[in-house]
């Protein structure tokens, strides 16, 4: 794998990057861009078979780990990773003050809401609201939500399979992303409230930029380049 000659190295050459990404669909709509950056995996990270986690790049320093999305944002606010691509969903979930997020990608498009079943929208208003049972993997982001507002908030924590939780009985409520509102359908569920509009952002360790300045600002601003013309 060759390398460009105008790709951002380190002070130190040796000194290993690593680009942290999420799995998932975030993954798929994220990969044009970084390899438009100059980032191009070795051919196993296509592999839909392959359990590896780490992958080696075409730049002898960099590598990319792919884990799950709540995830990214931990590995780089712990310096574990000093480049990753989160979902500002998470971003404000967590609120690592390590984390600097220089670059809204346009990627992972879609919302965070409030959902409840199709037979009780004609009889609930959210603006009455003062109590709410919610679902969610998000308890952080709803409570502040809700406080806004004067609702007190009881969030149950799932890590998924929210649209279950009304039909068990284990709340009337869920918080979580929509998109196209299918499975939301599917599952007898109407969005009512949105919380906030979700992409996926560009983010970094702020002490890695701070001791590798022009080498992480020269992704940032690859990274904005190839954004741009996407």
């Amino acid at each position: 794998m060759s390398q460009s000659a105008d790709t951002p190295m380190p002070a130190n050459a040796n000194e290993p990057l690593v680009l942290a990404l999420p799995k998932g669909r975030i993954l798929e709509e994220a990969m044009p861009l970084v390899r438009a950056a100059g980032i191009l995996p070795e051919a196993e990270f296509d592999d839909p078979d392959s359990r590896k986690l780490r992958f080696a790049t075409n730049h002898a320093h960099i590598s990319i780990i792919r884990v799950r999305s709540f995830d990214v944002a931990t590995f780089v606010a712990f310096g574990a990773a000093q480049l990753g691509v989160a979902g500002n969903d998470v971003l404000m979930e967590f609120d690592y003050p390590e984390l600097y997020a220089p670059l809204d990608l346009g990627i992972g498009q879609c919302r965070l809401a409030v959902a409840e079943p199709a037979e009780m929208v004609a009889t609930d208003d959210p603006r009455r609201w003062s109590h709410v049972t919610v679902a969610t993997k998000y308890p952080t982001i709803t409570q502040r939500h809700f406080a806004r507002r004067g609702v007190q908030a009881e969030c149950i924590k799932l890590n998924g399979a929210m649209e279950l939780a009304p039909a068990l009985g284990l709340s009337r409520r869920i918080v979580d992303l929509v998109s196209s509102g299918a499975t939301l359908k599917a599952n007898g569920l109407v969005e009512v409230e949105e919380i906030a509009q979700i992409t996926s952002r560009l983010i970094v360790n702020r002490a890695a930029l701070k001791t590798r300045p022009a080498e992480l600002a020269g992704w940032i601003e690859r990274f904005r380049e190839v954004a741009r013309a996407a």
